[in-house]
């Protein structure tokens, strides 16, 4: 595990633990009938063996196949379903954030390629004193069970390349989609947010740096899913301008 920032102090507005849930997972979602009610299944079978008070928190994003229905045939209590039109997985994580109450929220991919289980993993390094805990492909490579296809590997390790020497983010992977956030210190960054696609992790990772966040980056299990929607030109193109228009937006003060 490594860690980046300052480390967290009390959170000005922070309301008593025992009115919150410990844990909100937000689970972003565009067309995922095919595998969201397996992820869901998991999911709650993986809280039902743990002490923890949790949410679930179902953003689709406009999907035009049998998504929502499905999110919705799960208990009700505990899984919430968030629709809106389409606008990318970056605005999805934004609206999941917002409906969110637990004291720390977890997004996670509905291919669930980092699976449940390392929540464990992000959530020791959180009560180490990290105030945002993500999962990371390659800090030990070796966890890696299922690997990308080769062009779209080499293609995410050229992209943090980008990320390093544009944002200044010394962090070996932003892109893998199980990350942990303490709410009340972080929340502020989704509200500035700008980027509705893809880009939105470096975004996010480099406010959270600027202001003195403590980063810990975690080695996780994970697996390619054969199944991803990111098309890997236009999708990577956009990603690599996103980094351009992050860093011009920080300069012009658009984050204030």
């Amino acid at each position: 595990m490594e860690t980046s920032g300052t480390g967290r102090q009390p959170a000005p507005d922070a309301a008593p633990d025992s009115q919150v849930p410990t844990v909100s997972v937000v689970i972003p979602a565009y067309n995922e009938a095919g595998r969201i009610g397996r992820t869901l299944g998991r999911i709650l079978a993986f809280l039902d063996d743990r002490p923890l008070d949790a949410e679930i928190i179902v953003v689709d994003d406009g999907s035009t196949d049998r998504t929502a229905e499905i999110a919705r045939s799960h208990d009700a209590s505990r899984v919430r379903i968030v629709t809106g039109a389409h606008q990318g997985k970056g605005s999805s994580v934004r609206r999941g954030v917002a409906e969110a109450r637990g004291r720390w929220v977890l997004l996670t991919d509905a291919d669930l390629s980092a699976p449940i289980e390392e929540l464990d993993r992000l959530m020791e390094a959180a009560v180490g004193g990290a105030d945002i805990a993500i999962g990371s492909r390659a800090v030990d490579r070796s966890r890696i069970e299922v690997h990308q296809p080769r062009p779209r590997e080499w293609g995410g390790i050229v992209y943090n390349w980008g990320v390093q020497a544009i944002l200044g983010l010394r962090i070996r992977d932003t892109q893998c989609g199980f990350k942990l956030f303490d709410r009340r210190r972080c929340a502020p960054l989704f509200r500035v947010q700008t980027i509705a696609g893809f880009g939105f992790d470096p975004e996010i990772l480099f406010l959270a740096k600027n202001r003195g966040l403590a980063i810990a980056e975690v080695p996780v299990r994970w697996s390619h899913d054969a199944g991803t929607t990111i098309r890997v030109l236009a999708d990577g193109a956009r990603m690599f301008l996103d980094l351009f228009r992050i860093r011009w937006r920080w300069w012009r003060g658009r984050y204030r």
